[in-house]
């Protein structure tokens, strides 16, 4: 494939969601072929998986079923938005993926990260990110944040004990540890515009490095 893989993730509250629309605002105004989007979704059918995951009315739902929900999202997803745009050349920019099902479910959920990451190797026939942007925030300033932004999306997630989200961070250190180099830290607890500063920064060298600038 000719274009590049890269992903954001983060806890709830990270701000990577606001940082990766402004990078692929500014470095498509730069001339490159940007391609952002989102999981679960980015597609119609991702996207109706997304509404069922993320609704609050769906406290019953299982760990298991949460996590085949999310390869299921991803695997459409891969095949008919990411890799299309890919071997177009495209950088494709997105917003969550196999990380976060490893983070998520694999270790605050208790299914196991090896699980979830074999479970997810057959979603996406073995295809990683190229490289992951991951910012950095504890679970309580993340919290505190969405507190704050009242126009921010609240899921079924969000609603979720401080102590899964302490197990979420935590998972995502295993990862940092486990990915270190594919996974480039963001310290997200600083201004918007620090936290952009380092982020465009990293970005710009994987697209140099990529020769896709």
């Amino acid at each position: 494939m000719n274009g590049i893989f890269i992903t954001g993730e983060g806890p709830e509250g990270a701000g990577k969601t606001s940082i990766l629309n402004k990078l692929a605002e500014d470095f498509s105004a730069r001339g490159c072929n940007i391609v952002l989007t989102r999981e679960p979704g980015g597609i119609r059918i991702a996207e109706q998986i997304r509404e069922i995951i993320l609704n609050k009315d769906n406290t019953e739902m299982d760990a298991r079923t949460e996590a085949l929900l999310y390869a299921a999202a991803r695997r459409q997803h891969l095949v008919e938005k990411v890799k299309p745009a890919l071997e177009k050349g495209a950088v494709v920019l997105c917003d969550r993926f196999i990380d976060s099902s490893l983070a998520y479910q694999g270790y605050a959920r208790g299914l196991g990260i090896e699980e979830v990451y074999e479970m997810n190797l057959f979603a996406t026939q073995d295809m990683m990110p190229d490289a992951t942007l991951f910012f950095d925030i504890t679970p309580e300033a993340g919290l505190e944040r969405i507190e704050k932004n009242k126009g921010r999306e609240v899921n079924r997630l969000d609603l979720e004990a401080l102590d899964f989200h302490h197990k979420v961070y935590k998972g995502y250190q295993i990862l940092l540890e486990k990915f270190h180099g594919r996974m480039h830290r963001i310290d997200a607890s600083a201004s918007f515009e620090e936290v952009y500063l380092a982020a465009s920064k990293k970005f710009e060298q994987l697209l140099v490095q990529k020769g896709l600038l």
